[in-house]
């Protein structure tokens, strides 16, 4: 790549010359060096300066039109050339709904890292909806959400199984029971995930079809609140056997014997189109292969 175009394209759009050095790990007169070299080669002033900002002037916004352009070619290059040889480099943008994000990903992003380290993943965690509206929007690579989403415009492709169960406190009285029924859940105040959420659509699933109208119901925007407000004892909740592992091996939280449970959901890939760089492909391949759900 053409270093003085690079220098230049980043003081342009920096603003000025500190902020250019600072963000190519450089210092200060030595970009001073490369503007200097690049306007001796074209003959003339490419940059208006003040002691607090530079601006382009009429040859600058010629030169600066064209660098990025060139330095684009030269990234096109490089991805295809990493892409023949089977290099998977580059960034990738993963959204992940918050029980897989939150209590999964790290695992597969640990693997990603050991096995493709010259991907660099940006990662962004939100309920089912807003990370396929992401994806949608072209925010992200690809999306990681739970339960039955569906959308014409995107792929959703199914990968593992999510098993989930109805939970309370150790000291509730229906952790208690051998069996507890139907009523004994409509007494209860659930404590549900917001609308959108994965969950939360698991949650109103086992409603309908066990035929449970409750009483009371809390939403919380948060798992993590959820598990601390039943921890407490004020209400019961359906989460994942993920996200409990901790408090269950601490004797915090107990799985509620209903007869028909476990219930269980899907993690599914998210796609806005078939099209997949080799980084992106080399991430949906080890989803789809590394087992970080047992």
């Amino acid at each position: 790549m053409d270093q003085h175009l690079l220098v230049f394209v980043t003081v342009v759009e920096k603003g000025n010359f500190s902020r250019a050095a600072e963000e190519l790990h450089m210092t200060q007169p030595a970009v001073s060096q490369y503007i200097q070299m690049l306007e001796r080669t074209y003959g003339t002033k490419l940059l208006d300066r003040t002691n607090k900002f530079v601006r382009l002037n009429k040859a600058g916004e010629i030169i600066y039109y064209h660098a990025k352009e060139i330095l684009g070619l030269y990234s096109k290059m490089q991805n295809l050339v990493d892409d023949l040889t089977n290099r998977a480099s580059g960034p990738l943008s993963i959204g992940a709904s918050y029980t897989f994000g939150e209590y999964v990903l790290p695992h597969f992003i640990a693997k990603l890292h050991e096995k493709f380290p010259l991907i660099k993943p940006k990662i962004i965690i939100g309920n089912t909806k807003e990370i396929a509206e992401l994806v949608m929007g072209h925010q992200l690579d690809v999306g990681i959400i739970e339960g039955d989403y569906k959308d014409s415009k995107l792929t959703v492709e199914p990968f593992a199984e999510d098993i989930m169960y109805v939970i309370a406190s150790t000291k509730h009285h229906l952790a208690q029971k051998k069996e507890v029924s139907i009523s004994d859940l409509e007494e209860e105040t659930w404590i549900v995930r917001e609308l959108g959420s994965g969950t939360r659509m698991a949650a109103e699933k086992i409603f309908r079809h066990m035929s449970i109208a409750p009483k009371d119901v809390m939403e919380f925007g948060s798992t993590q609140l959820i598990k601390e407000t039943v921890e407490s004892g004020l209400g019961i909740t359906l989460l994942s056997q993920l996200t409990i592992r901790k408090e269950m091996s601490m004797g915090l939280l107990k799985i509620i014997p209903i007869v028909g449970t476990p219930f269980k959901r899907k993690f599914s890939i998210v796609l806005r189109t078939s099209f997949k760089t080799k980084a992106l492909e080399v991430f949906i391949d080890l989803l789809k292969n590394y087992d970080a759900l047992n």
